[in-house]
C-alpha cells in the first residue's frame, strides 16, 4: 500500500513539475531557436561583407590598401570587448545584454548601409563589433543556463555548434546573393530583417537572471584585456598591409603579450576578477578554447583564399561562389548534430577533437594540390567535404565543453571566452596567412618574370603556400589537444528522473554543475524578472 502511495506521490510531483515548467519557464526549444538566430547574425557578419567589399569599393571610392579595415574594424572591436560583454551579462542579466546587443547591432548596420563615405562605413563596422561583443556571449550564456542538467543539452549544443561553424559559409552565400541581386548595402540592411523580430521575441520569451549582488566591474582587468587583444589583432592586421618590420606592427606585437600578462597577474589578485582564472585553467575548458582558436584560424583562411580562387581563377560569380561552399555547410551541420547526440557519449570529447584536427589538416593538404587549371568538382569539392567533417567533429564538442561545469553566475564570461577564441583565432590566422600569401606571390613573381599566365600562377602559388601553413595550424591543434584535453571523459547525460528532479529545483534555484559530478544549490529566483 505504501508503495502504491509512493508511486502516486511521484506522479503528483511529476505533474507539479510539468505545470511549474509550463507556467514559469520558457520552452527550451523556443529559446534555442531564438539564440541560434542571434548567433547566426553575429557569425554571418564575419563573412557576409567580404563578398560585398569590391562593390562597396567602387561605390565609395576607397583604396585597395584601405579595404581590409572594413573587416578588421569589426574584428578589433568584437574581439577586444568580448570579455567585458560577457561579464556585463553575468552582472545585469543576459536577457538585457542580448536585447541591447540586438538593438545596437541593427542600428549600426543601418548606419553602415546608409554610409556615403569610407569613414562612416568603418565606424559602423566598429559599432557592429562592439554590440556583437554584448550579443554573442549572452546567447551562448543563455543556452548554457537554459539547458543545464537537461538530457537535451547535447542536441542543443550540436545545433548551436553547427550554426557557429557553418554560419560563416552561409554568410558567403547570402552576401553573394544580396550583392548580385540587390546591392552591397543589403549585406548590412539584412541585419535589420533578422534583429528586429528577434528582439521582439526575446522581450516576450526570455526570463532575466542577473546577479543578486552586483560586484564592481574589474576596470584594470577590462582595460588590459581589451588593449591586449586589440594590440594582438591590430599587430597581425598591420603586418598584412605594412609588413612585419613596420613600427606599428612591432609595437603592437610587443605590447600585446605584455598587456595580456599584466591582465593575468591582475586577475590573480582581483577580488572580483573580470575572468576568474579557474575557468581557463580547467583542462577541458582550456583545451576547448585552444582548439576553437586554431580551428577558427584555419577555417576563416579557407573562406578567404578559396573565395578569391573561385572568383578570380575559376571565374565564378559572387552568388555561385557562395553556393560553392554549401556542401561544407551541409556536411558540418549533419556531422555536428550526429556527433553531439550519438557519438560523444561513447567516445568522449578528446578523440573527436583529434579526429577533427586530423581531418582539417587533410583538407588543407588537398587544397595545396590546387593549380591554375584545377576545377571545382575535382579539386575544391573533396577538400570542402573533408573540412566539413572535421569542423563538425570540433565545433559542437568544443562549444559544449567550453561552458561545462561553470557556475551560472560565470556562464557569460565563459561563453565570452569561446567567442574570443574563435574571433581572435580567425582574425590572427587570416592576417598571418594573408601575409604569407603576399610574400609567396611576390617571391614567385620575382623568380618567374616573363612567364605566360604569371599572375594566375603566382596567385595560386600564394594560395597553396598559405594552405601548407594551415596544415601546420591544424597539426598544432592536434598536438595541443593531446597535451591539454583530459583523456577521461564521456559526458554524463542526465536520466529523465534526474532531469525532472533538477528541473523542479530549477523553479526555485539554479545549480552549479562542476565537471558533471557535484552540484551546489544557489537561490536565484527573485534576482531577475521579465
Amino acid at each position: 500500500m505504501a508503495e502504491v502511495d509512493g508511486r502516486a506521490a511521484d506522479r503528483d510531483a511529476t505533474q507539479r513539475v510539468s505545470v511549474a515548467s509550463t507556467d514559469r519557464e520558457p520552452n527550451r526549444w523556443s529559446v534555442l531557436a531564438l539564440l541560434s538566430v542571434a548567433q547566426l547574425m553575429v557569425v554571418l557578419d564575419a563573412t557576409i561583407v567580404t563578398i560585398a567589399i569590391p562593390s562597396a569599393q567602387k561605390a565609395l571610392h576607397f583604396s585597395t590598401d584601405s579595404r581590409q579595415w572594413i573587416v578588421t574594424a569589426y574584428a578589433l572591436a568584437f574581439g577586444s570587448l568580448l570579455l567585458l560583454g560577457g561579464k556585463l551579462g553575468d552582472l545585469i542579466g543576459r536577457k538585457w545584454t542580448l536585447i541591447a546587443g540586438l538593438v545596437g547591432f541593427s542600428i549600426a548596420s543601418a548606419i553602415g548601409g546608409l554610409a556615403q563615405s569610407f569613414g562612416v562605413l568603418v565606424a559602423a563596422r566598429t559599432l557592429q563589433g562592439a554590440f556583437g561583443a554584448l550579443l554573442a556571449p549572452s546567447a551562448l550564456g543563455l543556452l548554457t543556463v537554459t539547458f543545464a542538467g537537461s538530457p537535451d543539452r547535447p542536441t542543443a549544443f550540436g545545433i548551436f555548434g553547427a550554426i557557429a561553424g557553418g554560419g560563416a559559409s552561409l554568410g558567403l552565400i547570402l552576401g553573394g546573393a544580396l550583392t548580385q541581386v540587390l546591392s552591397w548595402r543589403w549585406c548590412l540592411y539584412v541585419n535589420l530583417v533578422i534583429a528586429v523580430p528577434t528582439t521582439i521575441v526575446a522581450l516576450r520569451l526570455l526570463v532575466n537572471q542577473g546577479a543578486r549582488e552586483r560586484d564592481p566591474i574589474d576596470i584594470p582587468g577590462a582595460v588590459t584585456s581589451a588593449l591586449g587583444l586589440f594590440a594582438l589583432v591590430y599587430g597581425f592586421s598591420n603586418a598584412e598591409t605594412h609588413s612585419w618590420s613596420a613600427t606599428a606592427t612591432i609595437v603592437a606585437l610587443v605590447a600585446s603579450p605584455v598587456l595580456l600578462t599584466a591582465f593575468v597577474l591582475i586577475e590573480r589578485r582581483a577580488k572580483h576578477p573580470l575572468l576568474p582564472l579557474h575557468i581557463i585553467w580547467d583542462r577541458g575548458r582550456g583545451g576547448a578554447y585552444t582548439t576553437i582558436a586554431l580551428a577558427g584560424a584555419g577555417v576563416f583562411a579557407v573562406f578567404l583564399f578559396l573565395t578569391y580562387f573561385l572568383q578570380q581563377q575559376l571565374g565564378l560569380s559572387p552568388l555561385t561562389t557562395g553556393l560553392a561552399f554549401l556542401p561544407l555547410t551541409g556536411v558540418l551541420v549533419v556531422t555536428s548534430t550526429t556527433v553531439q547526440t550519438r557519438v560523444i557519449q561513447h567516445t568522449g570529447v578528446k578523440p573527436l577533437v583529434l579526429a577533427g584536427t586530423t581531418l582539417g589538416a587533410i583538407a588543407m593538404f588537398l587544397f595545396t594540390r590546387l593549380t591554375p587549371g584545377s576545377s571545382y568538382a575535382s579539386n575544391v569539392l573533396p577538400g570542402l567535404l573533408v573540412l566539413g567533417l572535421g569542423m563538425g567533429c570540433i565545433f559542437a564538442p568544443a562549444f559544449s565543453t567550453a561552458t561545462l561545469g561553470v557556475d551560472g553566475r560565470e556562464a557569460g564570461v565563459a561563453s565570452a571566452m569561446v567567442n574570443t577564441s574563435q574571433q581572435v583565432g580567425g582574425s590572427v590566422g587570416t592576417s598571418l596567412l594573408s601575409t604569407i600569401f603576399a610574400t609567396a606571390v611576390a617571391s614567385y613573381t620575382a623568380g618567374h618574370l616573363h612567364t605566360t599566365g604569371l599572375a594566375n600562377a603566382a596567385a595560386v602559388h600564394g594560395y597553396t603556400t598559405a594552405f601548407w601553413w594551415a596544415v601546420g595550424i591544424f597539426f598544432l591543434g592536434f598536438l595541443l589537444a593531446i597535451v591539454i584535453l583530459p583523456g577521461r571523459a564521456k559526458p554524463r547525460v542526465p536520466t529523465v528522473r534526474a532531469a525532472l528532479a533538477r528541473h523542479a529545483i530549477g523553479n526555485c534555484h539554479h545549480f552549479e554543475e562542476a565537471d558533471g559530478a557535484r552540484h551546489r544549490l544557489s537561490a536565484t529566483r527573485g534576482a531577475g524578472g521579465r
